[in-house]
């Protein structure tokens, strides 16, 4: 019975992918790092502003800008939460165009549930080559996934040692072991957008709060009625700018993150239909 068992290859013929994630750990930081250089350097250029310096102003970090030209310019009144917004905007759009890449590859090269009916048609006729052909065609985790289990279904045909029920049982344990190697790649970097949904809001209200606190500070010191009252409504206009900031960027987050966990979730449907497809086909053709 130990040697019937031995028979039965534990491993699986989709190697691990081995990926790095220090990209995706420095990304955050490197896209905060732009954001501060896109608003000192863009958003605070000073020809987007009608009054020079005035004395204390002064200042590389964090100079004093007065009379916006444009409602860009307005964005770098709103203070130094500003850039770390536009850096959360950066963070967000990186991931999205990494995961839209990454999970359009894991698609394959054409439509899974049409890939599968060709596999199934393949296998009707015991053709398993030409199934394993229509999976070096289509590709993706669904291709990735189905070719493992085609090896190990062409290594069963051929295997006089095992019961059938041990054979389908062989099949469906290489289909789980591929499919645990292609879904990691799947859902990988999702948590950052997810985290960026719900931090990037905090984040403009507290830039928000800041602002409104700058521009009531100023409304304490200032004893002059109209022009304390024309300086106010604009500081709470500039504070404003971190709110819309942060919702913007955690709508799109969200949105975009709805759109991915979708697409995933119709290739790990695509992935049980073909493990199915595999041990129900094996189990009615070789009884």
């Amino acid at each position: 019975m130990a040697e019937t068992t031995a028979t039965v290859k534990p491993t699986t013929s989709v190697q691990a992918k081995k990926s790095s994630n220090i990209i995706s750990l420095l990304a955050p930081v490197l896209c905060v790092i732009a954001g501060y250089f896109i608003w000192r350097l863009v958003l605070g250029n000073p020809a987007n502003f009608g009054v020079p310096n005035v004395p204390g102003d002064e200042g590389w970090f964090w100079p004093g800008r007065h009379d916006p030209k444009s409602a860009l310019s307005k964005m770098y009144l709103g203070g130094i939460i500003v850039p770390i917004l536009i850096g959360t905007f950066l963070t967000m759009l990186t991931f999205v165009i990494e995961r839209f890449m990454t999970i359009s590859k894991a698609n394959g090269t054409g439509n899974n549930a049409d890939f599968i009916r060709k596999v199934q048609y393949q296998l009707a006729n015991k053709n398993v080559d030409a199934a394993l052909a229509e999976c070096d065609k289509q590709k993706g985790s669904v291709g990735n996934v189905m070719k493992a289990g085609l090896h190990r279904y062409k290594e069963m045909i051929s295997n006089t040692e095992l019961s059938t029920d041990q054979k389908v049982m062989a099949i469906q344990k290489e289909v789980e072991e591929a499919t645990s190697l292609e879904l990691p790649m799947l859902e990988k970097n999702l948590v950052f957008l997810s985290t960026i949904a719900s931090l990037a809001t905090l984040i403009g209200l507290l830039g928000t709060v800041v602002g409104m606190i700058r521009a009531f500070g100023t409304l304490g010191s200032d004893s002059g009625g109209s022009a304390s009252a024309q300086a106010l409504s604009v500081g709470i206009s500039e504070a404003l700018y971190n709110t819309a900031l942060g919702i913007g960027t955690s709508a799109f987050a969200i949105m975009f993150y709805n759109i991915f966990t979708t697409k995933i979730d119709g290739i790990t449907y695509g992935i049980d239909e073909s493990g199915f497809t595999l041990t129900q086909t094996f189990a009615s053709l070789y009884k």
